[in-house]
């Protein structure tokens, strides 16, 4: 792993509202998994009920808020007369859920893993009556690395423990719905992917507010970074990242903030705005 050229991207998904109601994106856009729309700087597509886009990476703050920008514009446009929220949760009538073709209530269709283990994770139960979005963040620093190769698996669940810490501890204090975690969400959750990393242990709820997309950037470069320097927060605090994170432990998170400054260096006022304190 070398810091040059560390590149972030995401795909996030959203849900869809009208009429102060959720309804299901199913068939409402071009894009699927496997064949995502191209637009300008990114792609879209239909994931289950919500849509999803993503972009091109970036290797600068300006480039990753631009894209995210320009990506979400083209979706509204496309989406005219509904409303694209940032909702980690939304709850649809039983009678609307079985309305919906079974392609748009699978879930879990390719396996993610616990960083901790190395383990696939559980696929959730998709009988219920709500869907959660994820805002996922993707970090490059390698190219054509075999997905199975012990080493670069090994790497990814590295980076992606320090991402609980870095990414994980702090999003607890700007996503308060907890009801995630019942199906996606845990601390450690990755996939390892050919350029690196793909972390999926954050909801969508860094989408609503401009400062919070720029520290997911900041801090997974300097998670990065860290870790590649060799001062990683795991070998010094080993799972308390983990248990506040699944815990949805607020106490626990806020004082891992307090001991690891690093952390926190140069965000103080976005917490306290997030925090109201």
């Amino acid at each position: 792993m070398a810091t040059r050229n560390v590149m972030v991207g995401c795909d996030p998904e959203l849900f869809l509202r009208k009429d102060d109601s959720f309804v299901s994106a199913y068939g409402l856009i071009p894009g699927t998994k496997a064949d995502p729309h191209r637009v300008r700087s990114g792609a879209v597509q239909v994931d289950g009920m919500a849509v999803e886009f993503n972009i091109e990476p970036a290797t600068t703050l300006r480039g990753f808020k631009s894209r995210i920008k320009a990506v979400r514009r083209q979706l509204e446009a496309m989406l005219e007369g509904y409303e694209l929220v940032s909702s980690p949760i939304a709850h649809f009538d039983e009678a609307y859920m079985r309305s919906q073709p079974e392609e748009a209530l699978e879930l879990g269709c390719d396996p993610d893993y616990n960083a901790y283990t190395g383990e696939a994770n559980e696929r959730p139960n998709g009988n219920v009556s709500f869907r959660t979005a994820g805002g996922h963040v993707h970090i490059g620093w390698t190219t054509d690395a075999p997905l199975d190769h012990p080493d670069h698996v090994e790497a990814c669940r590295m980076l992606t423990r320090e991402l609980d810490f870095y990414l994980g501890v702090p999003s607890l204090f700007w996503d308060t719905e907890d009801g995630r975690r019942a199906m996606y969400g845990k601390a450690g959750a990755f996939r390892s992917k050919s350029y690196g990393v793909e972390y999926r242990s954050l909801s969508n709820a860094w989408l609503a507010d401009d400062d919070i997309m720029g520290f997911v950037f900041k801090q997974t470069q300097k998670a990065f970074k860290n870790l590649v320097d060799g001062h990683s927060l795991y070998n010094k605090s080993s799972n308390a990242a983990k248990t506040a994170v699944d815990n949805n432990d607020r106490e626990l998170a806020q004082a891992i903030l307090n001991h690891e400054g690093a952390i926190l260096d140069g965000v103080e006022e976005l917490f306290a705005r997030i925090t109201g304190e």
